[in-house]
């Protein structure tokens, strides 16, 4: 398992599962059905033709050994604008090809910022993680999840309250173990 691989499990773990920002990963992560990619992409264009590629590959496979996947890129998009761009390209791809009913595209990245807040707001921490990524998520699994689980409108909102309390330091400290797990 590659240090890429092993810090997104922790950060999986740890702050999606262990702070339950997503009701819904701890059935695929206790289950080994997270496909983890690391994308040797030194590039926006290199990294954007990859994760295409992993797509065409992750719909093939069978949803009860993959059900949900992260495609790590942990080089050539820091910039969190060409990041959004490579989304923006790949989700686009994804109407066109007719690909968008069986898959989601959700995103996450070390400088994520949603439009409208600052840069250090810990709201942002829903969607930061130890690399650039990509999730890839069957829209099936999704939908039956989001029957059996009351009020998932209010998740964000739960998310961004918890965050918001810990503050950004009780964060730091457990992406900072997340960072420090390969070895």
């Amino acid at each position: 398992m590659t240090a890429e691989v092993e810090q997104t499990r922790c950060w999986v773990k740890e702050v999606v599962i262990g702070l339950n920002l997503c009701p819904f990963a701890c059935q695929p992560f206790e289950a080994d059905t997270i496909r983890y990619r690391v994308c040797k992409a030194a590039d926006a264009d290199q990294a954007y033709r990859a994760l295409i590629e992993e797509v065409a590959d992750f719909v093939q496979q069978p949803a009860e050994k993959v059900e949900t996947g992260l495609f790590i890129v942990p080089q050539g998009l820091d910039d969190f604008g060409d990041y959004l761009d490579v989304l923006e390209d790949a989700q686009a791809a994804l109407e066109k090809a007719g690909l968008d009913d069986l898959l989601q595209l959700a995103s996450f990245h070390p400088e994520y910022c949603f439009e409208g807040l600052e840069d250090d707001d810990p709201a942002n921490y829903s969607n930061r993680s130890p690399f650039p990524m990509f999730h890839l998520i069957r829209q099936d699994g999704l939908a039956a999840a989001l029957e059996n689980w009351p009020d998932p409108e209010f998740i964000p909102e739960r998310n961004v309250a918890l965050l918001r309390e810990m503050g950004q330091e009780a964060i730091h400290t457990l992406l900072d173990g997340c960072r420090n797990a390969s070895g």
